[in-house]
């Protein structure tokens, strides 16, 4: 072996033995996770819910740092710039995440190449709400109605480029169908105008839906994860009218790219170790959260896709954020 080889291998072998040590030793102090919505969002509760166990596991606070503002990017633009370190976590929803690069004309940050994806941590699906008025109860029912009738069903979403409007754009194009987007400032203004009857339907969070759909107010059409939920089994998906319909809250955990590789597997592991506690599972129930199962390099192609896929919806939405 060559002086230029044996001095390759050190350097190698001495790099091994620093990330092991580094990942056995991490944390040493409290660890900042990072959320860019407010507290009491399905993201916040599921972050809470795992940092239950990640404390415990770590042995260091886990401290939520609640930053919105600028549709989330004020608080992923935090975490972007922060140091490679381990200590400053981004907990964040996978699709304003894919779909922030598309929907703003600038960021201070690459979605992509800014992040180090640990984990894919929970997702919760949502659910399509129709007023009863309207008088339809499945999808296909619904499909045929808004080919009968082009851009006279209303549809009701928490804001312009939000994720309850995408979700329903997604599904014109799926279906072939025209309806009329209406925009309120929140989801519940937009869930209020559904139950009065202003709009027709719009897409909710289960929680947020349940109790309405109970009294007769809503219709329960189809949640939109690929897989019925078990909250609600009897109701179909989205999926099974128009195949490769998948959309939900799923929320994933990111470091700042150039995280010691030790440091991003070892909380990808302690995570899903977490996601297994019975406490963890009970608070994930109280949004109607599935557990992820993704590896960090299986999350890092579901971000490529779907940030890809996001890309056309939004350009068939017309909206731009300045």
């Amino acid at each position: 072996m060559n002086k230029v080889a044996r001095l390759g291998w050190v350097a190698a072998a001495w790099s091994f033995c620093f990330t092991q040590v580094l990942a056995q030793s991490y944390p040493t102090r409290p660890v900042r996770m990072v959320i860019p919505w407010p507290a009491g969002g399905i993201t916040d509760v599921i972050a809470r819910g795992v940092n239950l166990h990640l404390a415990e596991a770590l042995g260091q606070p886990m401290v939520i740092d609640n930053r919105p503002g600028a549709g989330g990017t004020l608080g992923v633009a935090i975490v972007g710039k922060s140091a490679p370190d381990g200590y400053t976590l981004l907990m964040h929803d996978i699709m304003s995440h894919c779909i922030t690069p598309s929907l703003y004309t600038s960021l201070p940050y690459d979605s992509l190449k800014d992040f180090e994806p640990v984990a894919i941590v929970a997702g919760s699906p949502m659910v399509l709400v129709a007023n009863p008025s309207l008088n339809v109860r499945t999808v296909p029912q619904l499909i045929a109605l808004a080919k009968s009738k082009p851009r006279q069903i209303n549809y009701a979403s928490s804001g312009a480029g939000a994720i309850t409007h995408l979700a329903a754009v997604r599904m014109e194009r799926m279906a072939g169908i025209e309806l009329t987007h209406v925009p309120y400032k929140g989801s519940i203004p937009a869930a209020s105008s559904v139950i009065s009857g202003e709009t027709g339907i719009s897409f909710s969070t289960l929680p947020a839906a349940l109790p309405h759909a109970k009294t007769g107010r809503l219709v329960l059409l189809a949640v939109s994860f690929p897989k019925r939920t078990s909250q609600i089994p009897d109701v179909p998906t989205i999926a099974e009218t128009l195949s490769g319909y998948d959309l939900g809250l799923y929320s994933g955990l990111w470091a700042p790219k150039g995280t010691p590789r030790s440091i991003v597997t070892k909380l990808h592991a302690e995570t899903m170790k977490g996601l297994e506690h019975p406490k963890v599972k009970e608070i994930l129930a109280t949004v109607s959260a599935v557990p992820g199962t993704m590896s960090p390099e299986q999350f890092a192609a579901f971000l490529a896709k779907e940030t890809r896929e996001w890309s056309d919806i939004v350009r068939a939405s017309g909206v731009k954020v300045e």
